[in-house]
C-alpha cells in the first residue's frame, strides 16, 4: 500500500482549476486543513464566496480525485467560504468590518432597481453570507417596504445607529428616519452628508457584502458614494427596451469616470410567462442586456422575467427569493446573486496596480 502524504494530496488537488481565478485551489490557498487517519483523508475547501456557483462541481471532482490515490479508503471534503476583502481605493475610508460594498444603479428610474437590490441581498444572505442593505435612494426609500420592516425608528448604540434587521440582512434607510409622508428635499451638500452618515454613523458590524440601492440617474448620490468609500463595482439594471438602455450607458461613464469598476448588467422585466398557457411574452423586447454588456464589454450578469410573485413579495414585505423560492424569478435572482459574488471574487483578488511616477 502506498504511503499517503500531505503533499500527495496537495499535488493531485492541484488539477483542479479554478474557472474564474483561472489557477489551481491549492496555489490560490484554498485547500487548508488536510487531515490523515490510517486511509481516512479530510480537508477543506475554502471558496471565495458561499455564492459559488461551481461549489457542487468542485466538492465532487475533489473527492472523486483523492479517492482515486492509492492507499485512500475514504474522504472527507468540507466546502467553506470566506469572502476577501475589496481593494481599496486613494483616499476612501473602508468601513470597519464591511469586505466589499456593491453599488445597484440604474440610469433612469422604473426598472426595478430596488427589486434588484433587496432580492439579490436576501439572495447572497440565503447563501450563508454577511449581507448589509443601504438604501441610498433618498427621494424615493422604499426598501423598508419591501422587507417588511416598517417605518419604526432604528435603536441608537455607543452614538451610532443600529440597522434594522429582516430576512437575514441588516437595513438602514433614510424612511426609517424620516416620517413616510415628509418629501425628501434635499441638494447636493445635504446628499452627501446623508451619505456619509449612512457610511460612518451606522454600527453595520462584519459584512461580507453591502448592497447599496443608489437613486436613478447619475447625480449626487452616486458620485458621494465614489468619493466617501471604495466600492467594490457597481451592478447596471436595465430593462431590454432603448429609452432604458440609453440611460445605462451614462451610467456607465459616470462609473468609468469615478474609477468604480462595473460588475456587469442585469436585465430586468426580460420576458413574461403566462401562468394560464405558459406562452412567453417579450413585453420591452428582447437581448438588450446583452446587447449593452456586448458593447462596452462589460459581464452579463442574467435576466429576470417578469412575474406577480415579485410584485406580491415586495407589497407584503417578502421578497421574491424568500416568499416564492420555487418560482422563475427566484431562480433568476439566485442566479444574478451568484454571478455578481462571482464577479467581486475576482475584483478583490486582483493584484494592485502599481502606479509608475512619471519624472
Amino acid at each position: 500500500m502506498s504511503q499517503i502524504s500531505e503533499q500527495i494530496i496537495l499535488d493531485s488537488l492541484k488539477a483542479i482549476i479554478d474557472p474564474d481565478l483561472r489557477k489551481d485551489i491549492v496555489t490560490l490557498g484554498f485547500v487548508r486543513d488536510v487531515e490523515i487517519d490510517g486511509g481516512d483523508v479530510s480537508f477543506r475547501i475554502v471558496l471565495t464566496t458561499p455564492a459559488c456557483p461551481v461549489k457542487e462541481e468542485m466538492e465532487t471532482q475533489a473527492r472523486e480525485i483523492v479517492s482515486s490515490l492509492d492507499g485512500v479508503t475514504g474522504v472527507n471534503v468540507t466546502m467553506d467560504a470566506e469572502v476577501p476583502q475589496g481593494r481599496g481605493i486613494a483616499n476612501n475610508v473602508a468601513i470597519p468590518g464591511v469586505k466589499n460594498i456593491i453599488a445597484v444603479s440604474s440610469g433612469k428610474g422604473g426598472v426595478g432597481k430596488s427589486t434588484v437590490a433587496v432580492n439579490l441581498a436576501v439572495a447572497l444572505a440565503m447563501d450563508g453570507a454577511k449581507v448589509g442593505i443601504m438604501d441610498a435612494d433618498v427621494y424615493g426609500p422604499n426598501v423598508p417596504l419591501m422587507l417588511g420592516t416598517g417605518y419604526d425608528q432604528p435603536e441608537v448604540e455607543n452614538g451610532q445607529l443600529k440597522p434594522i434587521e429582516a430576512h437575514g440582512i441588516k437595513m438602514i434607510s433614510m424612511a426609517v428616519l424620516v416620517p413616510p409622508d415628509k418629501p425628501m428635499i434635499l441638494r447636493g451638500p445635504m446628499l452627501h452628508g446623508v451619505v456619509r452618515q449612512f457610511l460612518t454613523d451606522v454600527n453595520w458590524g462584519e459584512l461580507d457584502y453591502l448592497v447599496v440601492d443608489m437613486p436613478p440617474g447619475t447625480g449626487d448620490v452616486q458620485l458621494s458614494l465614489a468619493q466617501l468609500v471604495p466600492v467594490q463595482g457597481a451592478v447596471l439594471v436595465t430593462t431590454p427596451q432603448e429609452v432604458s438602455l440609453s440611460d445605462v450607458r451614462r451610467a456607465v461613464k459616470m462609473f468609468e469616470t469615478v474609477n468604480v469598476p462595473v460588475l456587469g448588467v442585469i436585465e430586468n422585466m426580460s420576458y413574461f410567462i403566462a401562468p394560464d398557457t405558459g406562452n412567453k411574452y417579450e413585453i420591452f423586447g428582447k437581448g438588450g442586456g446583452q446587447k449593452l454588456a456586448d458593447e462596452y464589454g462589460l459581464n452579463f450578469l442574467g435576466e429576470v422575467p417578469l412575474g406577480m410573485e415579485v410584485r406580491e413579495g415586495g407589497d407584503k414585505g417578502t421578497p421574491v427569493v424568500a416568499a416564492f423560492p420555487d418560482s422563475p424569478q427566484a431562480a433568476a435572482f439566485r442566479k444574478v446573486a451568484e454571478e455578481v459574488a462571482r464577479q467581486v471574487s475576482i475584483e478583490a483578488m486582483k493584484p494592485e496596480l502599481t502606479i509608475v511616477s512619471r519624472a
